[in-house]
């Protein structure tokens, strides 16, 4: 009886040591939380997950007051995919797993944020499955061929295709062009009465701490060779956020090796057309196409509502790896390849009477998509550091989860937690640790990571 009363005793005090350790870590939590002055926060990418980040930090009602918030880019807003991509995004499309809140949350706030900041360029739009045809050239009636489509079958799908099937019909699927969205966020946040961000040109060559009383680094600075001077600049920061898609890599020598941040670069290729002679709008139905082994193509093909059609899908792609990227390889100019702008040319107007009889090219440019091993982003701080985050790698989704990871950022940056995602499973220092794996969605034909 006295050993099982002096074990309850036992386990009440341990009870209340616990409990008096959880308060006090909490009440110092929200102790630093109240007490935090101004913070100088640091972006280092202008692409449109980087510009998310900043766009949502800044309309935070936890962003304390007299905050400066700054984007540093080392070519210009928008310069890479963000202002080369589709644009598509798709709210059930994922695969189940982690990141399907991504595609949920960033389809909702797209919705909501793009009338708001007057961005003319999103729709929402139906989407068929569409397989090669055969070598007949000509015009093709295809929508009387497929009458039960007719609603959403596009008059310029007339060529020679295959099996056409709906993947949407447009309550679920929409577009937006990236670098409108990402002009128009900064627009909104620079208005008078908001808190504003600015835009500074400049590569990053490192980021300076201090050492925390804790035993971290404490992040004080972010240094620059400024664009036009050539000259090493600083930039005071008590927070940085490295959001600069396949270069965020770069990351891994300006906090001193603590964290591994293995990437891909698969540069691809694209095409715009310009609205057809003698047409002023395009029916607005995107497509995905089957292999086209004629061409060595899989076209999507995106109109969007200025008339032009955007396509991407043109194989040939160049797998760039993390040293190459991590030195800076394609940052500052990303050829297409003129072989590969020949073949989608010719198996879209294989596809297009319209297009092959009356269509002309607009413009020619590639790009490059940021693969981890797992095809999963990396979101979160960076270990045994005090105000460093990661926000980067988000394989060929970046467009389309852009507004989701940027509130996710903001509230792990502002609040100490994400309270909209769930970024367990996006730890950017899960590789720091352990052997790399798989690439994501897809390597020279080899389908893995996360599929549509």
């Amino acid at each position: 009886a006295y050993d099982h009363m002096m074990m309850m005793s036992l386990v009440r005090t341990l009870t209340l040591l616990a409990a008096s350790s959880s308060a006090f870590q909490t009440t110092r939590s929200v102790i630093k939380m109240s007490a935090s002055g101004p913070k100088n926060i640091v972006v280092i990418g202008g692409g449109v997950q980087g510009t998310s980040v900043a766009f949502q930090i800044a309309e935070s009602t936890s962003l304390p007051a007299g905050s400066t918030i700054t984007i540093l880019e080392a070519n210009k807003i928008a310069s890479a995919a963000s202002g080369k991509g589709g644009g598509f995004m798709a709210r059930q499309w994922g695969d189940g797993g982690p990141t399907q809140t991504l595609h949920e949350l960033a389809f909702d706030m797209y919705e909501e944020l793009c009338p708001k900041l007057g961005v003319e360029s999103y729709r929402k739009l139906p989407v068929l499955s569409v397989s090669p045809g055969g070598n007949k050239k000509g015009k093709q009636d295809n929508k009387s061929k497929n009458k039960q489509l007719s609603d959403i079958f596009p008059t310029w799908l007339d060529g020679s295709i295959g099996r056409v099937s709906p993947l949407g019909f447009g309550d679920d699927t929409a577009q937006v062009t990236p670098k409108e969205f990402v002009e128009k966020m900064l627009e909104y946040v620079n208005q008078p009465d908001k808190p504003g961000v600015k835009v500074v040109i400049g590569k990053c060559t490192g980021i300076e701490c201090t050492d925390g009383d804790d035993g971290e680094k404490v992040v004080t600075a972010v240094t620059y060779q400024d664009g036009e001077e050539e000259e090493e600049k600083v930039l005071n920061a008590d927070d940085v956020i490295v959001s600069a898609g396949p270069w965020t890599c770069q990351a891994e020598k300006w906090f001193d090796g603590a964290i591994q941040l293995p990437m891909e670069g698969v540069k691809s290729t694209s095409i715009v057309w310009k609205p057809p002679t003698g047409d002023d709008t395009v029916d607005a139905t995107a497509l995905f196409c089957g292999e086209d082994n004629r061409f060595g193509t899989h076209l999507e093909v995106y109109p969007r509502p200025d008339g032009t059609v955007y396509i991407c899908g043109i194989g040939g792609s160049d797998y760039i790896t993390t040293s190459e990227l991590q030195d800076s390889a394609f940052l500052f100019d990303c050829p297409p390849k003129d072989d590969r702008v020949e073949a989608a040319a010719s198996a879209f107007q294989m596809m297009s009477d319209t297009y092959s009889t009356r269509g002309e090219l607009a413009k020619t440019q590639a790009c490059m998509r940021p693969c981890p091993p797992d095809a999963k982003p990396y979101m979160g701080r960076v270990p045994g550091y005090t105000g460093a985050y990661i926000n980067g790698g988000h394989n060929c989704w970046g467009i389309a989860w852009a507004p989701a990871s940027g509130k996710a950022i903001a509230e792990l940056v502002l609040e100490g937690e994400s309270r909209s995602v769930d970024l367990r499973p996006f730890n950017p220092a899960r590789y720091t640790f352990q052997g790399r794996g798989g690439r994501g969605r897809k390597k020279k034909g080899l389908s893995v990571g996360e599929q549509w």
